[in-house]
């Protein structure tokens, strides 16, 4: 006995209709994700209003791993990454690495770009956007690095370091930057100042929510120093922050999360208002700061 096995033939207005079946498809999902993200963005924008902080900041589908050896320098090296708890610690781990991914590291007058000078740079800086969503600083796509202190056409000077947002190139030199971290306690770190530059600039061009966090908490510290004299005079006796802060507002800026990430404590009892706006800023609530 013969079986006959139906057989479905779509005639051109069954493809027609299957077609326009499908955009429709796919047009509903497409409004239904518009409206959630709008959704989204009202909820975290009334929260941030609130807190001042993101909603989340740590979401990943899958962490990154460093090599062995990555992980070595990171934490014979670096010491803002062993005061992480474990968790902190593999999110701080997968941030280094795809940071190091994102850059393009190069090397100047015989400088071999090594294991060591990627881990740490990108470790300053994700220590310093580790409040942040977004982490990569954009606006940084080289980052350039000189044994010792560098000729810079930008002022015919030489320098240890510099960012340039035109070029969008971070430079250093390797020796003041190694020397940054060797006092944990003077208030001095190259690579601490010229990324904060670099963080700087970047939350005046980008618009996600850890930018305008960032951004917005700058205008309120500066306008706290325009409207409290007392807070201007109290900073202008003060030998706690070197003098070369009040030079223009973004080595301000600089100066004062150097002074932060270093000394917090002391920060904190000399300049508690100041220092809770930069505490805010950065989005830090880790490492007991």
């Amino acid at each position: 006995m013969l079986f006959k096995i139906p057989i479905l033939i779509l005639t051109k207005g069954d493809d027609s209709r299957f077609a326009a079946n499908i955009l429709l498809l796919v047009f509903i999902v497409a409004l239904i994700g518009l409206i959630f993200y709008y959704f989204f963005r009202m909820i975290e924008m009334a929260f941030v209003l609130k807190y001042r902080r993101p909603l989340y900041n740590h979401f990943y589908f899958y962490l990154k791993k460093l090599s062995s050896e990555q992980k070595v320098i990171l934490k014979s090296q670096f010491s803002f990454y062993n005061k992480l708890g474990a968790r902190h610690q593999k999110y701080f781990e997968h941030r280094v690495a795809n940071f190091i991914k994102d850059k393009d590291f190069i090397g100047r007058e015989g400088v071999v770009i090594s294991e060591e000078i990627k881990v740490l740079i990108s470790a300053t800086a994700v220590m310093l956007t580790f409040g942040f969503r977004d982490y990569y600083i954009g606006l940084i796509s080289k980052i350039v690095v000189y044994p010792t202190k560098f000729y810079s056409n930008t002022n015919e000077a030489y320098h240890k370091g510099e960012f340039n947002p035109r070029l969008e190139t971070l430079v250093v030199s390797w020796l003041d930057f190694k020397e940054g971290f060797r006092d944990a306690k003077d208030n001095l770190n190259l690579g601490i100042h010229e990324l904060t530059h670099a963080i700087h600039f970047n939350s005046i061009k980008e618009k996600d929510v850890s930018s305008t966090i960032f951004n917005d908490s700058f205008k309120e510290l500066s306008d706290l120093l325009v409207s409290n004299e007392s807070l201007r005079n109290q900073l202008l006796v003060s030998e706690y922050f070197r003098k070369y802060a009040f030079t223009n507002q973004f080595e301000f800026l600089a100066v004062l999360i150097e002074n932060f990430i270093e000394t917090p404590k002391q920060f904190k009892s000399e300049f508690p208002v100041l220092y809770a706006k930069i505490r805010q800023m950065l989005n830090f609530r880790v490492a007991n700061y």
